[in-house]
């Protein structure tokens, strides 16, 4: 402040003050930084509290899922519920097996239940692995098996609790499966005790952070089971070997015109060939076939032409008709194999590698063997049940003679496939879709 005449200066005032202001400005700044730093590191300390009580709390339930399954459910705003985000986490892909006569297909999208998707995802929550809601696991799946279908490898990866002390962003730690001192859940024998019977996990394994269970297959192979009876398995053998290489499988599919617009696919093996099981000297036979991806029905498409050839009604030049999609752009009509006889073996990945503890692995294989003789248990009541049938001795051969000719009539009755009424082309249906699609848009 200067003196001039023995009066302040009204100017110097000011100045003095914005100079104070700016230094505890500046002071106070420093003040916050300090804090934010030691705030930081408090965090870091309770986080680390935060995930031990959680282990401490939660490792019993984890690794002994029969106790897990009987514990209440934490409920929302519970003052012991632990945030997702200080949950230790890791990526997973898991490998399932499942039955799928009584689920309504595997994905739960379709809201028809039962699903294995939806029984999946239970106990993924029973036994508290699932950490936040499906959304928030990056959840993916291989396959969507239709209603019936059964599979003894489908894949699925998402993110799960887990015993990793890496931050969640190192995933090369992940894949590693770097836990500190104890070793990682055994995720297979956890949720196998809490699933049903006609659904197991039989192996998991690390996964990278940008893995997908369906984009990164590159693999998929299909079982069809049959009984050889009277079939030519010489001719469907040809037949089946004409799908190799990469083909438009319009007419071996149904068709989702709003959401496919590519009906190639590669198909890299075919082969038919004769089981070990026999029954009453009725062979029993498989189909397998291999290839980057499927359409929907297309195996059971595909299987019900290949059975016309087996029977003698169709030629195996229809395979090469119907893959000619210039020569034949409607598909004709005809009815889908069965999908109960239809398992997805396998779904084939790079550098992902399975795995199972030796005990779940033990448990998995008793259960199986169980399983097996139960259902072997259910073919005997069904024996037992044909043996109290009337001998066909006891049908009059007025009964006999009729049921012979109307053998004879369906076997005269069936229409040549390129015969056969089609239905719309590609090009129809997704001309038909536009119309739709614009007067959606206009409401």
């Amino acid at each position: 402040m200067t003196i001039s005449d023995g009066k302040s200066d009204p100017g110097g005032d000011d100045r003095d003050s914005e100079i104070a202001k700016e230094t505890e400005l500046v002071f106070l700044r420093n003040c916050v930084k300090e804090l934010e730093v030691e705030n930081a590191k408090l965090l870091s300390q309770v986080s680390s509290c935060q995930c031990q009580q959680m282990e401490v709390k939660h490792d019993r339930s984890v690794s002994d899922s029969s106790s897990l399954v009987r514990r209440r459910r934490v409920r929302k705003g519970d003052k012991n519920s632990i945030p997702s985000h200080l949950i230790s986490k890791r990526y997973v892909a898991l490998k399932i097996m499942y039955f799928g006569k009584r689920f309504y297909g595997f994905s739960a999208e379709a809201q028809m239940e039962p699903s294995i998707e939806s029984e999946v995802f239970k106990a993924l929550e029973r036994t508290r692995l699932l950490v936040g809601d499906k959304k928030d696991s990056c959840y993916s799946r291989c396959g969507r098996t239709d209603k019936g279908v059964s599979s003894t490898g489908q894949v699925i990866a998402l993110f799960l609790r887990s015993r990793l002390k890496s931050p969640p962003g190192d995933s090369k730690a992940q894949v590693n499966g770097k836990t500190g001192e104890r070793p990682e859940y055994d995720y297979v024998r956890v949720l196998n005790r809490a699933l049903p019977d006609d659904i197991r996990v039989i192996g998991w394994s690390p996964a990278p952070v940008d893995f997908h269970a369906r984009f990164s297959c590159y693999a998929r192979e299909y079982k069809y089971f049959f009984w050889r009876q009277n079939l030519n398995l010489s001719a469907m053998d040809i037949a089946g070997k004409k799908f190799i290489g990469e083909h438009d499988f319009r007419n071996f599919c149904k068709m989702d015109v709003a959401n496919v617009h590519c009906y190639t696919r590669r198909v890299t093996f075919f082969e038919v060939s004769p089981c070990q099981n026999s029954h009453e000297g009725d062979q029993l036979c498989i189909f397998t076939m291999r290839g980057s991806a499927f359409l929907w029905h297309q195996i059971r498409c595909m299987v019900a032409v290949l059975f016309m050839i087996g029977q003698g009604v169709e030629s195996v030049d229809v395979i090469d008709t119907l893959l000619d999609t210039k020569k034949t752009p409607r598909k004709p009509q005809y009815l889908l194999a069965s999908e109960i006889p239809l398992v997805l073996r396998t779904c084939e990945f790079e550098n992902v590698d399975f795995k199972c503890s030796p005990g779940a692995a033990e448990s998995l294989r008793s259960h199986f063997k169980n399983e097996s003789l139960t259902y072997q248990l259910e073919s005997v009541i069904y024996q037992e049940a044909l043996r109290n049938c009337l001998p066909l001795s006891n049908v009059s051969t007025e009964e006999s003679s009729c049921n012979d000719i109307e053998k004879k009539k369906k076997r005269a009755e069936h229409v040549p496939l390129l015969s056969r009424p089609t239905e719309p082309s590609y090009e129809e249906r997704a001309a038909k879709l536009k119309p739709r699609k614009q007067e959606t848009c206009h409401v």
